[in-house]
Order: structure tokens, then sequence, then C-alpha cells
């Protein structure tokens, strides 16, 4: 979104060093690994019958994020792929994650 569009009213001012303040966009900070309640399914939707775990209700930024994804990529020793705010990792791992994620002290149902 452009800066123009940002503005929620239109401000004039005769003062040179007059600057219009934007709203700040709301950043979301990463819980702690406690306070996280991630969801693991299995899903094959849109996939060509191919089977993948996903982890979803993740709060906080997408570096977080995919440094989640590459940790559990690694200890499964699979693929996968980590964007808005779920991951996808490649194959049927629902209770190796779970048990992974759980000795990482995050919440799982």
């Amino acid at each position: 979104m452009s800066k123009k569009n940002k503005r929620i009213n239109i401000v004039y001012s005769t003062n040179k060093d007059f600057d219009y303040k934007y709203e700040s966009e709301d950043i979301i900070k990463t819980l702690p690994p406690e306070k996280q309640k991630l969801k693991i399914s299995i899903d094959k939707k849109k996939r060509r019958g191919k089977i993948v775990t996903l982890i979803t209700n993740f709060i906080g930024e997408e570096e977080d994020l995919k440094e989640l994804a590459k940790f559990l990529k690694s200890k499964c020793g699979v693929g996968g792929s980590a964007k808005n705010n779920e991951i996808i990792i490649q194959g049927n791992f629902i209770e190796k994650i779970k048990k992974i994620l759980i000795a990482q002290k995050y919440k799982v149902f």
C-alpha cells in the first residue's frame, strides 16, 4: 500500500518542517513457545495425492516461522516450506513432529 493510501485524513500545513505521521502497521511479535498453540494435521488437497503434514496457528514473524520450519525439516530429513503462518512438511510425520514440538515446549493439539 502506498503512503498516500495510508493517510486517514488529508492534512495541510504551512510549516515547512511538518511531517505527516503515518499509522504504524501492526507488527506481530513472535509469542514464546509456551504460549503458542500449534495445530498439526495431515493434508493432501491440491497436492496430486501426495501427503503433507501441516503445522498451523503460528503467531509471529515470518523469519521465526521459517526458522522453525527449517528446524523441523532437518529433524525429519525431508523438504517443505513456510508461508502464510503455516509450515508444510512433505510426508506423514505427525507423531514425530508432535514429539519434537512438545520437546521445544510448544503446545500442540
